[in-house]
């Protein structure tokens, strides 16, 4: 026996040392190679915008503390954003072309890649856009091109906005499995599947609101772009006017209905070259890496912070998909220290999560507001939680399309007693004193318990409806009245006083430098995020293949089965009380 241990023990050895010198001669190749990793832009070139791999506003920055290895990434959204900025004035830079762009940005996002691409336009270069078919979403984001080509076998998806939340207090009732809510706000429908098996009125109202005012801004900017009328364009979406080709062109949506290779040949005669010529494509994300060491001027010394807090905010030290209290709270630390930095922004990008860590990062906000101005830039989502923490900044920004509000908390609770009986599993309970067992799932939930819980939830949402009221000086009464959960668009947010301003991170940055008293600045994105060499190796998934366990659960499940698999996991770790967006909103 004592031999096997010492075989195993020797087999587990010579596999960490093959693991610690993998990741080592992947550190040492990435340090090798890091001195020139920027594209070589030729004479004559142009931009392809592809968009596919983007999905995050801040793609960030690690610090391997274990290994002392620094890694950044320039493939989010402010990374394109900075390089189409750098190419307008990149004279080898031509125009943009928006190839079969498969787009997973969300609406706020859409609109400031869109926004960049109308002033790119303004330097004189093109651009165009071709696809063999178009999402609405892409096609809101394509129609801003001189000219827009389809596919003679494609089509246009135009129809209106529409979104489906499913129900299940049936499913419950049949399966045993029931959730006991504790909520407070009438609208706080991030429950309301499990109460009930329709739309209640609240929520149905404010889902038209929402997806109205959503519309109306993609409408209003397609309007513009196509010189079409908002009453035309909605009549082409209720009659599905753009369903053929043919149909698309009459309807002005397209300019030319054409092959792939016709769009390159127009291409080549805008650039001047012959139609046997190849024309120089450079990666928008490859362009982006030359962009990044090019945008800013280090010769100022004034800094704008700009500080991303981005995905459901759950603690922790988070990292590009997690907002953590460690990295958001040492980020605004840092820069209130650092008398180069004159003012912070915050871009949220969240549909809220935890309270108690909503809190702390209010709590170093506002710390950090009496030394330096703080000014928020919100993105897709800035709900709940993500509202929270953005309520006591100097100025919020939003985009007209950003869902925001949500001001409201509950409490969920699995309950298997029915299954329990139905499956023969009997739980007994014994203790010392009358509230020492807490919640057993396999217990009906007990109402001193219940009470308990509710005043919790009763306290933070007091709390919440407090901190509003400070940071946007209104009554506590005046925020309860357009709170109680109900989601806003920035554009119905600015008008109850939730918000200042409608306008871009850019927006955001210049305000901020205004209140920090300066106008020759650069930016500085944070967080870093601190990471070990146990972190590095929760994503190793076996030596054969190389693949994270997300590739690995994408290829068997695909991009909407791993999407439900991660909304799963979401919810079984969220855990006390969550100021959390009512539910998952994917608009289409």
């Amino acid at each position: 026996m004592r031999f096997l241990g010492n075989v195993l023990a020797t087999i587990v050895g010579l596999f960490v040392f093959s693991i610690i010198a993998f990741f080592g001669l992947i550190i040492i190749g990435a340090a090798a190679g890091s001195g020139d990793d920027t594209v070589k832009v030729k004479n004559n070139s142009v931009l392809e915008l592809d968009l596919s791999k983007v999905t995050l506003d801040y793609a960030g920055k690690t610090n391997y503390k274990d290994f002392n290895y620094f890694e950044a990434h320039h493939d989010g959204v402010t990374d394109i954003l900075n390089a189409i900025e750098v190419a307008k004035s990149d004279k080898k830079i031509k125009g943009i072309s928006i190839l079969n762009n498969q787009s997973q940005l969300g609406l706020a996002q859409n609109k400031a890649v869109r926004d960049k691409l109308e002033e790119f336009k303004k330097s004189g270069k093109f651009v165009y856009a071709y696809a063999n078919y178009y999402t609405q979403s892409e096609y809101y984001l394509n129609s801003v091109a001189d000219q827009v080509y389809l596919n003679p076998m494609g089509e246009v998806d135009f129809k209106g906005l529409s979104s489906e939340i499913i129900y299940m207090k049936d499913l419950q009732e049949k399966s045993g499995v029931k959730m006991e809510v504790i909520r407070h706000g009438k609208y706080k429908s991030a429950v309301e599947p499990f109460l009930a098996q329709e739309m209640s009125p609240e929520n149905r109202e404010q889902m038209t609101v929402l997806l109205n005012s959503v519309w109306n801004t993609i409408v209003e900017d397609i309007a513009k772009s196509r010189k079409l009328s908002v009453a035309q364009l909605n009549a082409i979406a209720n009659s599905l006017g753009a369903r053929t080709p043919e149909l698309a062109l009459a309807n002005k949506l397209v300019d030319k209905v054409a092959y792939e290779d016709e769009y390159h040949d127009m291409i080549r005669a805008k650039l001047k070259l012959d139609k046997k010529e190849k024309y120089d494509i450079v990666s928008i994300t490859d362009y982006a890496k030359t962009a990044a060491s090019t945008v800013e001027d280090y010769t100022k010394t004034d800094i704008i912070a700009v500080i991303y807090a981005q995905g459901e905010i759950a603690g922790g030290e988070g990292d590009v998909n997690v907002i953590g209290e460690g990295s958001i709270k040492r980020s605004l630390q840092e820069a209130r220290e650092n008398d180069d930095v004159k003012a912070i922004v915050l871009r949220v990008n969240s549909p809220g999560g935890s309270a108690l860590t909503s809190e702390l990062i209010w709590r170093e906000i506002e710390i950090t507001k009496k030394t330096k101005p703080v000014v928020v830039s919100m993105g897709n989502y800035a709900a709940s939680g993500g509202y929270y923490i953005a309520a006591n900044a100097d100025r919020i920004f939003a985009e007209p399309n950003t869902i925001t509000g949500s001001i409201g908390v509950f409490g969920m609770l699995p309950n298997m007693t029915q299954l329990g009986k139905n499956i023969g599993i009997n739980a007994e309970q014994v203790k010392t004193h009358e509230n020492a067992s807490g919640y057993s799932i396999f217990e009906p939930i007990d109402e001193n318990f219940k009470g308990y819980i509710l005043e919790s939830i009763e306290k933070t949402y007091a709390t919440f409806l407090q901190r509003v009221a400070d940071g946007r000086k209104m009554k506590t009464e005046d925020v309860d009245a357009i709170a109680q959960g109900r989601v806003w668009t920035g554009v119905d947010a600015q008008k109850l006083g939730l918000v200042d301003e409608i306008g871009g991170l850019d927006d955001a940055i210049k305000y901020a430098a205004k209140l920090g008293k300066t106008d020759s600045y650069r930016t500085e994105n944070f967080p870093e995020y601190e990471k070990s060499f146990e972190d590095l190796l929760a994503n190793f998934t076996g030596m054969a293949m190389f693949k994270t366990k997300e590739q690995l659960l994408k290829e068997q499940l695909g991009e909407e089965g791993f999407q439900m698999l991660e909304q799963i996991k979401r919810i079984k770790s969220r855990k006390g009380i969550q100021a959390m967006m009512p539910y998952e909103i994917e608009i289409h």
